[in-house]
């Protein structure tokens, strides 16, 4: 059983290097936003709305830590400090994305903002500051 583990593990790597090469590049801020979303789930029960903001690399890497700034979250500072570290790590291990040329030539180094909201939005909206 141990012979086929190494097996295991660089035929999950190879599965999950095609499936990164094959995606397709992201065009527009809404679909960075619509790709950032769907890395971020909110903690259970929980209800408010944190934005951030952050900047990109033309290589779609983060330029940056991510930082809140707009704070309205309904609990304590425990949940609130959940509520923000949970929108962070989604930003964080969503990246890098994949942009078109288009996009990584006119994104690099600008200042963007992100609501993340609980519920969830339907269209998580990514603008310029």
């Amino acid at each position: 059983m141990n012979v086929f583990k190494p097996l295991m593990i660089t035929g999950a790597l190879v599965i999950c290097l095609s499936a990164t090469s094959n995606a397709e590049p992201l065009k527009t801020m809404d679909d960075v936003g619509r790709a950032i979303d769907t890395c971020w789930k909110a903690p259970s029960d929980s209800k408010g709305s944190v934005t951030l903001s952050f900047s990109f690399k033309r290589d779609g890497t983060l330029l940056g830590k991510p930082r809140p700034t707009s704070i309205a979250i309904e609990g304590d500072d425990k949940v609130r400090q959940q509520f923000i570290a949970s929108a962070i790590d989604a930003l964080s291990n969503c990246t890098p994305l994949t942009f078109s040329t288009g996009l990584a030539e006119g994104i690099a180094g600008q200042v963007f903002t992100m609501p993340f909201t609980a519920p969830k939005e339907t269209n998580p909206m990514v603008t310029t500051q």
